[in-house]
């Protein structure tokens, strides 16, 4: 009797100790902190480019930058690609610092026509459009397992919106199919976006001439609002491009945006996203333009993102 409530107080032990560890998470850095989050790599080395008076950490295998931006203390982080990355490494940022709002900065496939490669948008509100039900085919159409919640968008052949479930400490959980940034930040975005100047030209690549770089046929601008999508999807479609402009009215879409304000939404922190479109999700003439474009892209998301900070309050 005594040995099996031995293993029993052990079990409890176990099972006990990855909650005790969250709990008591370690704070490494008690300055209030903009948190300025970036997927991958080109996007990483334009914003730590500006990024003066840095300090490195590193958190489990994320590599962490302490600095200051415009002089406003930031902390620079990858969330990693695609939405579990995302949401994951949002949270340990959280966690670990003292974030005061959040900021990504990143590329983007255009949705919306009217947006072109270069073009900065910053969404006023986000949707995860494979949040979904995948319906069964029958001799009376498609039927799924539960019906569509109210306001979701039209269905894509088998694949109907379904929303996700989340709250936070001041609103209990309940479906959402769209999550807002934070409308104060998104106001600002609105004033700094006047009459920033992008670029047109991305960099040559080592070992090219300055006549080889690569130009946009036209002058890259800022628009705020509308709405944004992700998933952990790479989207090279052009059907489904229109599809998502036509059902969810989406201007873009990514792999990490929606994952990143829904758990801001969760902790209740203020959060923004720029995004500038490498490519155009399946739109583009001939072939995806991605990698033709990212620098560009991630150089005025950037942009874009600095003269947004340097507005902040302190």
């Amino acid at each position: 009797m005594r040995k099996m409530k031995s293993l029993l107080a052990a079990a409890a032990a176990l099972l006990a100790a990855p909650q005790a560890a969250h709990a008591t998470a370690r704070l490494l850095d008690p300055v209030p902190r903009t948190l300025v989050l970036t997927a991958y790599a080109p996007e990483w080395e334009a914003m730590a480019a500006v990024i003066t008076h840095g300090r490195r950490v590193k958190v489990n295998d994320r590599e962490i930058v302490l600095g200051t931006l415009a002089g406003r203390p930031v902390i620079l982080m990858s969330s990693g690609v695609s939405m579990v990355n995302a949401a994951m490494n949002t949270q340990l940022a959280i966690d670990h610092f003292r974030v005061k709002r959040i900021v990504f900065s990143g590329v983007a496939g255009g949705v919306d026509p009217a947006l072109s490669i270069g073009d900065v948008s910053v969404p006023e509100q986000w949707g995860q459009y494979l949040e979904v039900m995948f319906a069964r085919q029958t001799d009376k159409g498609w039927q799924t397992p539960s019906p569509s919640p109210v306001g979701a968008p039209e269905n894509w052949q088998f694949i109907f919106p379904n929303g996700t479930r989340v709250g936070n400490a001041a609103e209990p959980a309940k479906n959402h199919i769209l999550l807002a940034a934070d409308p104060a930040l998104v106001a600002l975005a609105r004033k700094v976006a006047a009459g920033l100047v992008l670029k047109r030209c991305a960099a040559p690549g080592a070992g090219q001439s300055a006549q080889s770089q690569l130009c946009l046929p036209h002058d890259p601008k800022v628009e705020v609002g509308g709405t944004g999508v992700s998933a952990g999807v790479y989207a090279d479609n052009a059907q489904f491009r229109e599809y998502l402009f036509r059902a969810w009215h989406a201007r873009l879409l990514d792999m990490e945006s929606a994952a990143v304000i829904q758990v801001a939404y969760a902790n209740r922190v203020p959060a923004i996203v720029f995004r500038s479109l490498s490519d155009l999700a399946g739109g583009d003439a001939d072939h995806n333009m991605e990698y033709v474009f990212d620098h560009v892209a991630s150089v005025n998301a950037a942009t874009v993102v600095r003269a947004f900070v340097t507005a902040l309050p302190n």
